[in-house]
């Protein structure tokens, strides 16, 4: 069931929307293995006739499921738009589509979680990512200090191969 609304019902008073739409009905396909989207969006919508149009507005919130780009470690990440609003024209060359009396919003939501979802999911801002590896031990390496913390340490252990 996708996210519609009434416009003969708009034309006596406004309309509170408010439920939850399953992510298959949001058409979402984020091509990214970081993201994922597995739970419904939960929506709160005050739809209203304006000025030949409808003016919607309300709030969107969907739980993500993501891994840190940084550390690889899972998290959920909420998003959600607090004070969605979406201007849709009822006149006129950009018109909307009105089927049945009903005007479809689930694309107009669907392009803007599209636009809130994060390119790079990070479990903290301040996440180093994975730790460290020494050559040849399964301990992290920490961070040299001295001399060695420009980087010729590296070269070092480099220049003991024999090949």
């Amino acid at each position: 069931m996708s996210l519609k609304v009434n416009v003969r019902h708009l034309e006596d008073h406004d309309v509170h929307l408010e439920g939850q739409l399953a992510v298959s009905e949001l058409d979402i396909d984020t091509k990214d293995e970081v993201i994922r989207l597995n739970q419904p969006l939960d929506y709160a919508l005050d739809a209203q006739k304006l000025e030949g149009g409808l003016l919607v507005q309300g709030r969107l919130h969907m739980m993500l499921a993501c891994e840190c780009v940084r550390c690889l470690k899972p998290f959920d990440l909420p998003l959600e738009l607090k004070t969605w609003t979406c201007h849709l024209p009822l006149e006129g060359e950009d018109r909307v589509e009105v089927v049945n009396d009903c005007v479809d919003l689930t694309p107009y939501v669907r392009e803007d979680i599209l636009l809130e979802i994060p390119q790079h999911p990070l479990c903290d801002p301040e996440c180093r990512g994975l730790p460290r590896m020494r050559v040849g031990s399964a301990a992290p390496a920490e961070r040299p200090s001295g001399p060695e913390a420009g980087g010729a340490s590296v070269w070092a252990e480099l220049n003991k191969l024999k090949f």
